[in-house]
């Protein structure tokens, strides 16, 4: 049996061996476990053309605000859904030629190894060609675009309403692109609950808008309408497009398009945390270039 010095000297040296087991475990157990999260980005110069050839070093990735280790950076060519909503109504009249000839091209560029949905906004949402990549179908529909007459604008009910359709599909790439008047708006939904579901759905807003816009005594609708202008790009990683005129339409569309299709697949690490981040931002480091990107779709998390 062993003497009280024994024991003692027993216990001593068992504790001493937990410590430096613990010493060298503990370093590696409680180092931050990183896991990759994408975003699509798009980088472009001054006059709004994709920026190519940039590094890893030119891209600045933050979650909530806290700087994240950019990983590697590739060309994107995952398929992309864009949901192409159309003002087609009355206030939209002098506009739909314009509307049709630049519709039409941008289409054309962006159907192959895509999915291109038109949804028309007068008096309500309407699809008007579901999600496909046949460029006749879809040429043959904007050729069919006509003002309604005495209609107004549904562009917060269709951005929800597109928002839930793009969240049960499967492609890693989508964007909306609204294209409107400054007339009269008649939706049901608020701007907040539009920019939550393009957050949920993983969507970036290109929104193109064609007048003065005015902000000073709108209706309730017009009003919430101002605020989507304003947040819905911000909060989902897109860019809003002013055009006084739609003479300036087909261009600003087609440089949109090389836009999209220049895109930047960015990984990113991103500690392990029981509370995922609520926003992921994107900035450039290099000058002369601006940046704007969203989430990868069926990613956990931001």
């Amino acid at each position: 049996m062993p003497t009280p010095a024994l024991r003692t000297t027993l216990a001593l040296t068992v504790a001493t061996l937990a410590c430096v087991a613990m010493a060298i475990v503990s370093p590696a157990a409680q180092r931050p476990v990183s896991r990759e999260r994408t975003l699509f980005v798009s980088a472009v110069d001054t006059s709004g053309e994709p920026v190519g050839s940039l590094g890893p070093e030119a891209f600045i990735v933050r979650e909530d605000g806290v700087r994240r280790e950019v990983i590697r950076v590739a060309r994107a060519t995952e398929p992309i859904d864009v949901a192409l909503l159309i003002d087609n109504s009355q206030a939209a009249t002098e506009e739909v030629t314009f509307f049709r000839e630049a519709l039409s091209k941008f289409v054309a560029k962006m159907a192959p190894g895509n999915h291109i949905a038109l949804i028309a906004l007068a008096d309500r949402p309407t699809i008007l060609v579901d999600y496909t990549d046949d460029t006749k179908r879809l040429s043959d529909a904007v050729g069919r675009l006509f003002p309604m007459s005495g209609s107004g604008m549904t562009l917060l009910d269709a951005m929800f309403e597109t928002s839930k359709g793009l969240e049960k599909r499967e492609t890693p790439r989508a964007v909306m692109v609204p294209v409107l008047t400054d007339g009269v708006e008649y939706s049901n939904h608020y701007h907040r609950d539009v920019v939550n579901a393009l957050r949920k759905a993983r969507t970036a807003v290109h929104m193109v808008t064609i007048g003065q816009f005015p902000h000073q005594e709108e209706p309730e609708g017009t009003r919430e309408r101002s605020l989507l202008l304003d947040l819905g790009p911000k909060e989902s990683g897109g860019q809003r497009i002013s055009l006084l005129s739609a003479h300036g339409l087909d261009p600003a569309l087609q440089r949109l398009a090389r836009e999209l299709l220049s895109q930047y697949k960015v990984t990113y690490g991103r500690p392990e945390s029981l509370i995922p981040p609520e926003k992921a931002d994107v900035s450039s480091g290099k000058a002369g270039v601006t940046m704007h990107g969203a989430p990868a779709r069926g990613e956990s998390g931001v």
